[in-house]
């Protein structure tokens, strides 16, 4: 019995390479995989010896069940250069892979094995090439024939390559340098480093390399119970958890992980558990703060969409709109009286700049009509004139052409973006020189008509302000200035009347700039003025004196009302906060 066994194992060894591979058995199972073969072809390879290389790739096919949704295979060669003999995704029939393996011409020259390893980590086993995506998880495997030393490094780039998941089998025939061989293979190296003697006994690794990718694929037959993956193992299976779960007793159901019970959250509000994480959520009427923990009671105002036309008050979760003193608040609970008092003639400078861009441009547009909204536009009233700047200037309309608050908003509407540079010091020039000329629309100066001039700019000037921002203000022009975004202060403050932080306003950006209307409105439309018909006297006479000193003690009782309300508003939103704490 013992030597007819002899005789059977010798038979079996006498076998062709491609049958021997065959006899081992049905076409294994091994589920998807990504196989590269690295086939050394240098000139120390001699010819009978490749073809021997040869059969034993097209054998170790024949036992593989490959295709698109099995396994990929792709075969590469090399000597001093790297070939791609077809890649990944080439072939999905035995039948095409045993050609072109019949097909293949040796290099023969020198043995640069680490260049090899490089072309397999960078381009055999890319999505491009044929390999599957790694969320896939399906792996990924280099078998590396070689019968020489490299002649280059080898480690190093082998690290890298088993770093991002290719397990590399490493098969040395003859003169194989083991110490290469070894610093090339995946851990555990009793499993991934070969040595043959000859090429004619490389049949050896073929079959321990088949019946190590054989397994019996126990996931498949569909009685494994588990609740999200199963996972094969050799000779058995177990179950994984999607992420967010973990594995309850059965070892096969799972439980969301509930991290808010961890206690570490630090969460202000409350802590809601979800797959990724812990994450933070506040409760109504308050807004989650950068650190994803901490929240703040939510500024309603804060914002474009509320519509009150002066001032916008946030109340926890509503709002209400204020009017300035002395004025009411209309019926729709959001508009108040028109300024009807006082004659002015105002040309607003608005940023053109490419700074802006177009969709702010429309806000600014919009601000605009905001403030023509609380004037009482008329020739014997309030005068209109708009002009734009950027690398020059733009008049859009003068003081004198319209006569209507809704002419002056359509014709704003209207106005066409510019983009450039911002040329801010040419805009002051430009008004202090034409704007306000009576050929342009202002009244004369004996009449006493007070002549505002509003800038609106979101950066820095590229060319001097100083002198023509100090002569608007020797010609007798109230200025303001209007900041927004990276608006430079030290501008503002030069090109705005005294005291600055009456005349100046600024804005982080320009969804939030309705808030400066209040300021605005209250500046540009005093609460006693001339009305129309009213007789214009010297500023110097006595009883223009006395009216002026009382307009001052009722702006000053107005700030101070201000003031003492917004203080209200502090210590209530500090009481709110020590309450959650």
């Amino acid at each position: 019995m013992r030597g007819l066994l002899c005789w059977l194992v010798l038979l079996f060894l006498l076998q062709p390479w491609e049958s021997q591979l065959q006899l081992a058995g049905p076409r294994c199972h091994t589920g998807p995989l990504d196989l590269v073969f690295v086939i050394d072809s240098s000139r120390s390879v001699r010819p009978f010896e490749f073809e021997t290389m040869r059969q034993f790739l097209v054998g170790l096919l024949r036992g593989l069940k490959v295709g698109a949704n099995a396994t990929r295979v792709g075969v590469i060669q090399y000597s001093s250069q790297v070939q791609s003999v077809f890649p990944l995704r080439a072939f999905s029939r035995r039948e095409d892979m045993e050609r072109a393996i019949r097909d293949l011409v040796p290099l023969a020259q020198g043995t640069m094995t680490g260049l090899a390893i490089q072309y397999v980590m960078n381009v055999a086993f890319s999505v491009a090439e044929g390999a599957r995506p790694p969320e896939e998880r399906v792996p990924r495997v280099a078998v590396i024939v070689t019968d020489g030393r490299p002649q280059d490094r080898v480690a190093e780039v082998a690290a890298q390559a088993r770093a991002r998941g290719i397990e590399i089998y490493a098969v040395g025939v003859q003169r194989a340098d083991v110490g290469s061989l070894r610093a090339m293979a995946s851990p555990p190296l009793d499993e991934h480093v070969f040595l043959v003697e000859s090429f004619d006994l490389i049949q050896e690794f073929g079959l321990q390399f088949q019946s190590r990718l054989c397994a019996i694929d126990l996931c498949a037959e569909g009685t494994h119970g588990c609740e999200h993956h199963c996972v094969n193992s050799p000779g058995s299976y177990f179950c994984r958890c999607q992420v967010g779960f973990v594995l309850q007793q059965d070892q096969r159901s799972c439980r969301a992980i509930d991290y808010c019970s961890f206690g570490n959250h630090s969460c202000q509000h409350e802590c809601v558990s979800t797959p990724g994480g812990p994450r933070c959520h506040c409760r109504e009427g308050h807004d989650l703060q950068p650190d994803g923990r901490s929240c703040q009671v939510r500024d309603l105002c804060n914002g474009v969409d509320h519509g009150c036309e002066f001032h916008c008050v946030s109340e926890g979760l509503s709002y209400r709109c204020l009017c300035p003193e002395g004025q009411q608040l209309q019926a729709d609970g959001k508009s108040c009286d028109r300024c009807r008092e006082g004659h002015v003639d105002l040309v607003l400078l608005v940023d053109g700049s490419k700074s802006v861009r177009p969709q702010n441009f429309e806000l600014v547009k919009r601000f605009v009509n905001q403030i023509v909204d609380f004037l009482d536009v008329s020739p014997e009233g309030t005068r209109v004139g708009l002009v734009q700047f950027s690398s020059r200037v733009r008049t859009e309309f003068p003081l004198g052409r319209y006569g209507t608050a809704v002419e002056v908003k359509q014709a704003v509407l209207a106005m066409e973006y510019m983009e450039r540079g911002t040329m801010t010091g040419l805009a002051l020039r430009h008004m202090v020189e034409h704007s306000f000329s009576e050929a342009q629309g202002a009244r004369p100066r004996a009449l006493n008509v007070p002549r505002v001039g509003l800038v609106f700019t979101d950066g820095r000037s590229q060319d001097d302000i100083s002198v023509w921002a100090a002569r608007a203000k020797e010609e007798g022009i109230v200025m303001y200035a209007v900041g927004v975004g990276k608006a430079v202060e030290a501008e503002l403050r030069e090109i705005a009347s005294e005291p600055a932080e009456l005349h100046v306003s600024y804005a982080p950006d320009f969804g939030t700039m309705t808030h400066l209307l209040e300021n605005l409105r209250g500046s540009i439309c005093p609460e006693e003025g001339i009305s129309a018909g009213t007789e214009l006297r010297s500023p110097c006479e006595c009883e223009s004196l006395v009216e002026f000193q009382g307009r001052t003690l009722g702006a000053l009782e107005s700030l101070t009302l201000n003031l003492a309300q917004l203080t209200a508003r502090l210590e209530h939103l500090e009481n709110q906060l020590a309450n959650q704490k």
